[in-house]
């Protein structure tokens, strides 16, 4: 949970070590602090074995793409696209996973540094400059100027057709000079192993894989919201899910572009035709 959004497995081991411990006759005295404190652990240990996995892995990693319902809270909206865009879930995976631990512990659930030593395993002021050191980390990450919400998705509209009618001019004038792709592959499907940087490169990337998508049966797209961020899912015609791509809007261009093609990481997007 602290995380991954619906790693339940890491949830259910902490509630059991919890039941266990308890049920043996051992008398926990504040169960929020225990839980958090083993959940951390568990996720830390979890982390660990993912990045040696990870280093394996073909091609670029990417996060699951999720579909996340659009708010009309404009702050709330506002606060799930940063928690849960894959710009920001992506910059996670380059901190360490103590420094996640902290990170999240102190940012997203405001434990004071004292309860954050004790979890981790670490003294109070080692946890302070952990947190000064990933907090600047993100920060410096973050775009200058972030487009209105309608804006973004006006935007995206526009890009998709563009791509899907091959339109290079009006790619390269949506794109940031400067833009880079990722494509997550996982080695199961066409996707570029590398990132890929500057926007007329992004451009003629995205129309190749337009033709390829073509090729892959691909016939339909349906805009959605990925991770709090404008998206799109491609798909065939029996409605199987055959990529999904999602793009950080901010400066009133496409600055990233997000795409996953690995079949095992879509499959809860498809949507059968009846």
């Amino acid at each position: 949970m602290l995380f991954r959004l619906g790693n339940r497995t890491l949830c259910i081991g902490a509630f059991l070590r919890f039941h266990k411990e308890t049920s043996g006759g051992t008398e926990v005295e504040a169960p929020k602090a225990y839980l958090s404190a083993v959940t951390t652990r568990l996720s830390i240990d979890h982390l660990r074995s993912a990045r040696v996995r990870r280093e394996r892995y073909v091609g670029t990693w990417l996060p699951e793409p999720i579909l996340t319902e659009e708010e009309d809270d404009v702050a709330l909206h506002a606060e799930t696209a940063d928690s849960l865009s894959m710009g920001f879930l992506v910059l996670l995976e380059s901190l360490t996973p103590v420094e996640r631990a902290v990170f999240l512990l102190r940012e997203v659930f405001d434990y004071g540094f004292d309860e954050i030593a004790r979890i981790v395993g670490k003294t109070e002021e080692n946890c302070r400059q952990i947190s000064v050191r990933a907090r600047r980390h993100v920060h410096d990450a973050k775009p200058r100027f972030e487009a209105s919400r309608a804006r973004k998705e006006e935007l995206a509209r526009r890009f998709f057709a563009a791509a899907m009618d091959g339109d290079l001019d009006g790619l390269l004038q949506m794109l940031a000079a400067d833009a880079v792709a990722y494509a997550d592959g996982g080695g199961l499907a066409p996707a570029s192993r590398r990132p890929v940087h500057g926007g007329k490169k992004v451009a003629n990337l995205l129309l190749g894989a337009a033709r390829i998508g073509r090729k892959l049966g691909v016939v339909g797209m349906r805009e959605v919201e990925i991770n709090g961020e404008p998206g799109c899912v491609f798909e065939d015609g029996e409605g199987h899910a055959i990529a999904v791509v999602a793009l950080n809007i901010a400066d009133d261009q496409v600055q990233t572009i997000h795409a996953v093609a690995n079949p095992e990481k879509l499959q809860h997007l498809e949507r059968p035709t009846r």
